[in-house]
């Protein structure tokens, strides 16, 4: 495609042609016999689409080739590979300018590092372009959603829509975040099937108005948008709330994923605190000349050796213990002192430190990150959840 044709003087007419083309699209049945593979052959044209940056309708026409001629016969599991590439050859054929049509070697090359046990030769690929051809009666002006996108991206953003409520300043930066949002649904309605028993135009406006609500733009869906596509609210309402809740489902596992490497992260951290600890926790150790270094038992066996020294520290005061009024607050502190200790550990054992004691503690503090998150009861309601930092950078 030589020009954006949704800016020129016959983008009405080209989108009416391509309403009209898509009321004569065949039928999807989702009844072939390898649809629980069709996630894997998607990803894998996705993969090579990107590879070679070919544009999203080339990749979106590929994609709809393959569902196609997957839903009418029973392929084997090989085949379907080789008919994967032919798909894409096809479709980047029919989309893209020749010197953007993948070569032979580099899609050999490709598939290869994707570990896909398949060696296309040039008379396969030819033969398996012709059935495709035959399949689809030589016709491949097939519309898909990438096909209206453009086009609806052109009003998506009005002078007077609200963005949370307040007047939007900056039309520019709003709509080339909100077109990311677009494309991102976009790559939603390729990954189930089910989005195939809509047509490709009500899926291309579904797109824009879930990223009006996504990035809280009111109105939902404004007179203009309605009279450019023709799709009122309740046309859209279905397939809007499936978008939703994919959307939500996705901010889900990613919130799920980054969880789970915080956690990692923090068991890390934990066991790079205990490795630390445990060359600077909290030791008494007796000295060389100790009358009891010939026994094996240590203080480490007691369990609280921090009440040894307390206790020993206690009876120092005793043994030097003035009269009066100051010795009966001593011994009154020193009575709730150690009846606090008995109440704690009443099994424990005391030891007086007769030698010095070299202590030692570790302090450590551990950061901690909350994160929270709230949606709205209902996806109509105008409250609704959206990942802020999604597309930054």
């Amino acid at each position: 495609m030589e020009e954006q044709w949704w800016k020129g003087e016959l983008a009405a007419d080209v989108h009416q042609t391509l309403r009209m083309k898509e009321l004569k699209l065949p039928m999807y049945k989702a009844q072939s016999p390898q649809i629980g593979m069709r996630r894997y052959f998607i990803d894998l044209l996705t993969v090579l689409s990107n590879h070679f940056n070919l544009c999203p309708t080339a990749q979106h026409l590929a994609i709809y080739l393959l569902d196609l001629f997957m839903d009418r016969y029973d392929i084997p599991v090989k085949q379907l590979h080789i008919i994967s590439f032919a798909c894409l050859l096809l479709a980047s054929k029919f989309e893209e300018k020749e010197d953007q049509v993948p070569k032979l070697e580099h899609l050999n090359n490709l598939a290869y590092m994707c570990s896909v046990n398949v060696v296309l030769n040039k008379k396969d690929l030819l033969r398996m372009e012709v059935l495709l051809l035959e399949s689809f009666n030589w016709n491949l002006c097939l519309p898909t959603p990438a096909h209206y996108v453009d086009y609806y991206l052109s009003a998506s953003i009005g002078e007077n829509d609200l963005h949370n409520g307040w007047p939007i300043t900056s039309l520019t930066k709003v709509k080339a975040f909100l077109e990311k949002y677009v494309y991102y649904f976009l790559s939603f309605s390729v990954q189930d099937h089910t989005f195939l028993h809509f047509r490709p135009s009500l899926i291309a406006a579904a797109c824009v108005c879930t990223s009006r609500i996504c990035m809280q733009i009111s109105p939902a869906w404004t007179t203009q948008l309605e009279l450019l596509t023709c799709y009122s609210w309740e046309h859209l309402a279905q397939c809007i709330g499936m978008m939703l809740i994919y959307y939500e489902n996705d901010i889900k596992e990613a919130g799920n994923i980054k969880k789970q490497v915080t956690i990692q992260h923090q068991e890390q951290e934990a066991v790079g605190n205990l490795s630390h600890q445990a060359s600077t926790q909290g030791l008494f150790q007796r000295s060389s000349y100790h009358p009891l270094a010939q026994h094996s038992a240590t203080f480490a066996q007691f369990p609280l050796p921090v009440q040894d020294l307390c206790s020993a520290y206690r009876d120092s005061l005793q043994a030097r213990r003035p009269s009066g009024l100051l010795a009966g607050s001593t011994d009154s502190l020193l009575h709730s002192c150690t009846a606090l200790h008995a109440s704690l550990r009443p099994s424990a054992q005391t030891l007086p430190v007769q030698t010095p004691a070299a202590v030692q503690l570790a302090l450590g503090t551990e950061t901690g990150h909350c994160i929270s998150m709230a949606f709205g009861s209902s996806y109509f309601s105008g409250h609704h959840s959206y990942a802020a930092g999604c597309f930054d950078g």
